[in-house]
């Protein structure tokens, strides 16, 4: 958001104009008095144990040029400024479609179960040859975090990529509506959130939410060989552009595959263009021609999409190569679900490595009554010589593991999994670690 005054602010929220200082700048919105600063305007959103109203008068301590609140707290100066809305977060809402309004800028919109965040990275990269590109920061990709990526655009911006998240039913639609982007991408379909939805069948349709949102001129992009490829690009009356099949006019051809990286060769407008991902795995690369296909629809040549990606750096905890006293480790521990252990896996097979392939692998979130054949699928993956399995709720991943994995060992927790990967793991060994956020995967590879 660039700069605007208060009584500007107000009127596009909703709200009461301030009482005083309604010609006061705000230069930025934020959430979170604990990294507010000065001149930001604060908004009061409210979470399960929580309400922001209550931090207002912190907020003016830190330096807040004013607040948005939908409750008077106490405590506050008498000349802080306060916009009054009736409910905090419609107002964010409300000021963020506004802002949209006047940004005209070539905006990439991204979900699915898998690699939304990775995608984010790599389409980012590709835009930012050509153009001055945004892009979510974080994991702000839901009701509050869409909005706040929207208002973190200024006018001058000429991309954005925004990241789209769901766990529940209903969400994704109103989020493309507060986007409306150019370009929609559906990364995976998969097993995300399963306790939430039930199906498989019920995640395509929460995801085609977006595509549906797309305007005739628009483009929608899917992976030409997802399961819903054919459910979704009917859901759509935008361009469809499906990637990474064999015919596909935007694929990848003469892959290789190191603990460094990723080379192939790129084809696309009727060109082949050598790539090299600093990120492994064939997956990395399905989520590399996501990104072309929006840079091409925004504009961007196949050469600068290589470009790109060939700069392209990636969130961290997404199979970040880490070398510890001769051992590989691949840090793959920001998420996960099945459909992202079975890829992390075959990333683990198919890079070279003088010593013994070993995987560490913690729970996975979200996945309900799905939750043991979830186990059980990526048991039987294979990939490895080792395995780790942390925590009860992978007693199924171990059990479904003994028939495929030489030697599968299970442990409670991260501390006893960093004890015992000191004294299995040697020189020369590659190792895998992944886990949902909530297993904190990434504590081993810190005190190992």
């Amino acid at each position: 958001m660039n700069a605007l005054p208060l009584h500007e602010i107000a009127m596009m929220c909703g709200g009461e104009p301030p009482t005083c200082g309604g010609e006061r700048i705000a230069r930025r919105l934020s959430k979170d008095t604990r990294t507010i600063s000065a001149g930001e305007l604060y908004i009061a959103l409210g979470g399960g144990r929580f309400d922001g109203n209550d931090f207002a008068a912190e907020a003016a301590a830190r330096g807040a040029v004013a607040a948005i609140l939908d409750r008077t707290p106490g405590g506050l100066p008498e000349d802080f400024p306060v916009i009054h809305v009736e409910d905090s977060l419609a107002a964010l809402h409300r000021l963020a479609t506004s802002w949209r309004d006047r940004l005209a800028i070539k905006a990439v919109a991204i979900t699915g179960s898998n690699g939304k965040t990775s995608v984010k990275d790599f389409t980012a990269a590709v835009l930012g040859v050509r153009y001055l590109t945004i892009k979510t920061e974080g994991n702000l990709n839901n009701q509050i975090g869409l909005p706040l990526s929207i208002l973190a655009a200024r006018v001058q911006d000429e991309a954005a990529v925004w990241e789209m998240g769901t766990n529940h039913p209903g969400e994704i639609a109103p989020l493309a509506a507060l986007a409306r982007p150019n370009v929609g991408i559906i990364t995976h379909v998969g097993m995300a959130h399963m306790e939430f939805f039930g199906s498989r069948e019920a995640i395509a349709a929460e995801k085609a939410g977006l595509l549906e949102a797309l305007r005739a001129e628009a483009t929608a992009v899917i992976p030409a060989q997802d399961d819903f490829a054919d459910f979704l690009a009917a859901r759509t009356r935008a361009r469809v552009v499906r990637v990474g099949g064999t015919d596909s006019s935007i694929r990848a051809e003469n892959m290789e595959i190191s603990a460094d990286g990723t080379r192939f060769d790129l084809m696309a407008e009727g060109v082949r263009v050598p790539v090299r991902l600093a990120i492994p795995g064939a997956h990395m690369v399905g989520n590399a021609l996501l990104a072309v296909a929006a840079g091409l629809a925004c504009g961007v040549s196949a050469e600068e999409c290589a470009e790109g990606l060939s700069e392209a750096v990636l969130t961290r905890g997404r199979l970040t190569k880490k070398v510890i006293r001769g051992i590989t480790f691949l840090d793959d521990t920001y998420n996960a679900n099945p459909d992202s252990m079975v890829a992390a896996l075959r990333v683990l097979e198919a890079i070279p490595c003088q010593g013994r392939r070993i995987a560490i692998l913690g729970r996975m979130g979200e996945l309900g009554l799905h939750a043991e054949d979830g186990y059980r699928r990526v048991g039987a993956a294979g990939g490895c010589d080792i395995l780790l399995t942390v925590g009860p709720e992978t007693t199924a991943l171990a059990d479904a593991a003994r028939t495929t994995i030489p030697q599968v060992l299970a442990v409670e927790n991260n501390d006893e999994a960093a004890v015992r990967l000191r004294t299995l793991a040697q020189p020369g060994d590659l190792v895998l670690v992944k886990g949902s956020r909530s297993a904190a995967m990434e504590t081993i590879l810190n005190t190992f």
